[in-house]
């Protein structure tokens, strides 16, 4: 069973309005079993919108629509649905009651247009309305019609909170109902920091291959800027249990050829990490942040629970600040000296067990000599100091950003191999 998604509405071509229906009805078909190949946005017109639902039927057994059912001129997705079946529109009267009587229980005028909602092409099964005004819809067409297309076409509501509800109550269990099997397609998605992609692309490759002939599980590639790279890992089964454990297998195999280079699985971020890390070890940290001017900090704090090893940071964005307070010597604050110092320092002011430390060059002039892009990342930790030197591509914020998640990815690598080695 393959089903394709079509929203409609041209403030969704404009931008603005983000599409995230589609995205969670492509989430929905996925739990269900139902695969979905394609997801078109088409404007308020009738004539693309008919286009949009012939070229999706042509490729698919079903197509939900999703949003153009309002009483305003411009919604129009049930005329074109009604081009597609070849047949007329037609009022429902018992829908156009239950219009009316929302209007009258809630003390409001209804204009004659919220009728219009009360209109269906003829021969469609109305999905009835539990949240708003505006019908669903189920239309069969026909098959080998003049346009060579057949299948079945659901019509939602634009409206998220209306649209997920009749999706999960009628759409779905419709769907698999004609599907005549029951099946389950879940993804994981392993995090990771440290590989360009094509390096990641190469160390993974023998398990892609592998994969080829039997199509499943697949693996994919999600490139996710300054949170790193994704492999997505997908599975179809007949039932969770079992597409878990290819998910769990899959897995393992990927983590054995990538290493410590996997530092999350799905929504598992790298401060997440960390502070897993640190509560296991029964550690406490201590921040010192100059050109990140508090990005570590917040990312920290971010985590649930954080108050339970995190001791402070001390944003040392002044010169004089690295020295007074931190114990930077005299000399370029943009160097391995003063990453390494201002790490200790961080550890000795705030009282916590690791002291780490970020400083360099965001931009957009030089410092110190050095050109955009330089970040040293110090460490203190068990008596033993450290100073990385790193350069981060990109425009200001994006150095600044590159610069938090590669220091946290520091302290996660050291912390572990730690773990390691006890």
């Amino acid at each position: 069973m393959r089903c394709e998604v079509v929203a409609v509405g041209t403030e969704l071509l404009l931008g603005q309005v983000v599409d995230t229906n589609s995205a969670w009805i492509g989430e929905q078909l996925a739990l269900a079993g139902i695969d979905s190949h394609f997801q078109v946005k088409v404007g308020d017109n009738q004539a693309r919108i008919v286009t949009a639902i012939r070229d999706a039927l042509a490729r698919s057994d079903a197509v939900i629509c999703c949003g153009g059912l309002g009483p305003t001129q411009d919604d129009i997705t049930r005329e074109a649905i009604a081009e597609v079946m070849g047949v007329e529109l037609q009022r429902d009267e018992a829908v156009a009651a239950v219009i009316r009587e929302m209007f009258a229980t809630r003390g409001r005028v209804m204009s004659d247009n919220n009728l219009r909602q009360a209109d269906v092409p003829e021969g469609a099964i109305v999905i009835p309305q539990t949240r708003g005004t505006a019908p669903g819809l189920i239309c069969l067409a026909p098959p080998g019609d003049s346009h060579g297309v057949a299948g079945v076409v659901y019509a939602v509501p634009g409206v998220p909170t209306e649209m997920r509800e009749m999706v999960r109550r009628a759409v779905i269990p419709d769907l698999q109902r004609r599907s005549g099997t029951t099946a389950t397609i879940l993804s994981r998605t392993l995090r990771t920091w440290g590989l360009a992609e094509s390096t990641l692309a190469e160390v993974i490759a023998p398990r892609v291959d592998a994969l080829e002939a039997s199509g499943n599980p697949t693996i994919a590639f999600l490139a996710s800027g300054i949170e790193g790279l994704k492999v997505r890992i997908t599975a179809k089964g007949d039932d969770a249990a079992s597409v878990r454990l290819l998910l769990d297998e899959e897995e393992a195999a990927l983590r054995a050829l990538l290493g410590d280079v996997v530092f999350g699985v799905d929504d598992e971020s790298m401060e997440v990490a960390v502070a897993a890390l640190l509560r296991h070890a029964g550690l406490t940290l201590g921040l010192a942040e100059s050109l990140t001017g508090g990005l570590v900090g917040a990312r920290i704090t971010a985590v649930p629970g954080a108050s339970e090893f995190f001791r402070g940071a001390i944003v040392s964005y002044d010169r004089a600040v690295k020295h007074d307070l931190l114990g930077v010597p005299p000399g370029p604050v943009v160097s391995e000296a003063a990453a390494g110092a201002m790490a200790v320092g961080a550890a000795r002011v705030l009282g916590a067990d690791v002291g780490l430390a970020v400083t360099g060059v965001a931009g957009p002039e030089e410092q110190d000599g050095q050109p955009v892009g330089t970040v040293w990342l110090g460490l203190a930790l068990d008596g033993e100091v450290s100073a990385t030197l790193v350069r981060l591509p990109g425009h200001r914020q994006q150095v600044r950003q590159l610069a938090a998640i590669s220091l946290l990815d520091l302290l996660r690598r050291r912390l572990t191999a730690r773990a390691g080695a006890r």
